[in-house]
């Protein structure tokens, strides 16, 4: 296909890419292997992202499924996501060297699940069932926890004490995400409790806000990131929701030229594990395609930096924890 010289605006969304859990989880791999050596195993995915997890692995991260791959003793990270308590106790009897990379947010879901339950509150998980995050979660909240992601599955719950109710939601999801479901837990669970959505992770909100700003003045939106990544499906649906053509793509070779016929400007947005070389690629291939009038967004500047594992690091470096 030869190159048009129809000049193509691009706003390149404000914020995106990498987020302040992901970039703790990605170093603390990256430490981790500096200070013990390879090999260092890593239960799942670090993050969902393939080329993070093929940097890392050619570093001399081995990634498994479950602990009981792990040889005893051995170096081991838990990702970003969370684990539940069933893993940590099999970690211990395995006597693994664990390294816990849980985003701090995650951490924070917990323990406000176990705050309920320790209070005698049976607990809601607003997220998607299978989701890594969500199955760490229901792990380290003592009792039953129901997961639902839609407003229609409130009606088929099944509630002990109405008054006694409580819910929490998975981090990757945002205020735009989960108001449908807490509205219909609302109506029919008038007494039920929950956090506030300041909460609610911060960068999955920022970047789905900033993307908002941009569907009415784009012809196109493009989203980088990995399929199994929850905040970049989210992307995605607000693109489509907007009725723009939008695509997720995981690089640049999966661009298709024919996306730009007809296109004057394109927006393009990362999910919060996507490394920004992902989009420095997917710019090269637009300029193969086509003059480009490049800009970012004026949007939210993120300063947000998560507290490294003390022994990662020396104390004096540790940054205070800000969330």
């Amino acid at each position: 296909m030869m190159p048009s010289t129809d000049l193509l605006r691009v706003i390149l969304a404000q914020p995106r890419g990498f987020c302040a859990g992901v970039e703790r989880a990605i170093e603390i791999v990256e430490l981790a292997l500096q200070r013990y050596g390879a090999p260092v195993y890593v239960r799942h995915e670090i993050v969902h992202n393939h080329h993070v997890v093929e940097r890392l692995r050619r570093l001399g991260a081995i990634f498994v499924k479950e602990v009981d791959e792990v040889p005893a003793g051995a170096v081991t990270v838990f990702s970003a996501h969370g684990v539940s308590r069933r893993v940590e106790a099999k970690a211990r009897l395995r006597d693994l060297d664990v390294i816990d990379a849980t985003c701090p947010l995650v951490q924070r879901v917990h323990q406000e699940g176990r705050r309920y339950a320790a209070a005698g509150y049976q607990v809601v998980l607003i997220g998607h069932t299978g989701h890594a995050e969500v199955e760490g979660t229901q792990g380290q909240i003592p009792g039953p926890v129901q997961v639902i992601a839609h407003p229609e599955e409130v009606a088929s719950l099944t509630v002990q004490d109405p008054a006694r109710l409580a819910y929490v939601t998975q981090t990757t999801l945002s205020p735009l995400d989960t108001r449908d479901v807490i509205a219909a837990l609302k109506r029919r669970f008038p007494d039920i409790k929950g956090p506030d959505v300041r909460d609610i992770c911060y960068a999955t909100h920022n970047r789905q806000q900033a993307l908002l700003e941009l569907v009415g003045i784009v012809d196109l939106v493009l989203v980088i990131g990995a399929r199994n990544s929850s905040n970049t499906a989210r992307l995605r649906e607000i693109g489509k929701r907007s009725g723009l053509p939008t695509h997720l793509i995981g690089h640049a070779d999966e661009l298709d030229p024919a996306w730009l016929d007809g296109i004057a400007s394109l927006a393009i947005t990362a999910g919060a594990s996507a490394p920004e070389s992902l989009v420095d690629g997917v710019l090269e291939r637009l300029a193969d395609l086509r003059p480009l009038d490049i800009e970012t967004q004026n949007g939210k500047r993120e300063a947000v930096r998560f507290r490294l594992p003390p022994r990662l690091v020396e104390a004096e470096e540790a940054q205070p924890l800000k969330v």
